[in-house]
């Protein structure tokens, strides 16, 4: 008998369709049946999977389903879903946060603070130089020295509108400088290299342009 040419199941030859036909087509069927009995059986929400690499090999598995059904969006989040691909997104229109916030390299626009306390975090130096460095942006800078002391104001180094708080401790009277490319105003007795007054006394830089610092204080 003839076969078939994917499977292999043997089909009447043309001879055999006059002499026992009936009997090839039993074969074929019986061939059909055997390789499709894997498709019987399985219940409802189970699918078919490959029991091995031979063909028509199959067996009825229940299709693994996720413990994730639905994403919904909090106080706070806009967002969510139950199907597809799910996204959530802060919610702009946001006004208050309840609880503790740590807020790390957050821009805050025009922020309103009720109540509560904003601590300077402190810069003790004891030499008779210092460079202000990034880092003493909204500190306070404390210098303490018998001896005098610069204060040098490095160029390009913070943004417009950051500031700097700055104490002589010491008996040493503090003079700012001016860097490479900057310009510091003052109403000092020399306005580009004003001095703290006396000890005890402050001042605050003030960055209002590139490289351009405007010192206010208890200036000499």
């Amino acid at each position: 008998m003839a076969t078939t040419t994917n499977f292999g199941w043997e089909t009447p030859d043309d001879t055999d369709l006059v002499k026992d036909g009936a009997a090839a087509m039993r074969t074929l069927g019986n061939s059909i049946d055997t390789s499709f009995v894997d498709l019987k059986g399985g219940t409802s929400g189970q699918v078919l999977a490959k029991a091995s690499n031979t063909d028509l090999d199959y067996t009825w598995v229940t299709a693994e389903i996720g413990d994730i059904t639905a994403v919904t969006a909090g106080t706070g989040l806009t967002g969510g879903g139950t199907s597809g691909s799910v996204s959530l997104a802060i919610d702009s229109t946001v006004a208050t946060l309840t609880g503790t916030q740590t807020l790390t390299n957050k821009t805050l626009t025009a922020p309103v603070i009720n109540g509560g306390l904003i601590n300077l975090t402190l810069n003790a130096q004891t030499g008779t130089t210092y460079t202000t460095v990034a880092g003493d942006s909204g500190k306070l800078v404390t210098l303490s020295n018998a001896s005098a002391i610069t204060c040098t104001l490095p160029p390009t180094t913070y943004n417009i509108g950051e500031q700097i708080n700055i104490v002589q401790l010491g008996a040493g009277q503090v003079t700012f400088a001016q860097g490479s490319g900057v310009t510091i105003r003052s109403t000092g007795a020399t306005s580009t290299a004003p001095k703290i007054s006396k000890q005890y006394a402050a001042a605050t830089v003030i960055v209002i342009g590139v490289s351009e610092y405007l010192v206010v204080g208890a200036l000499a």
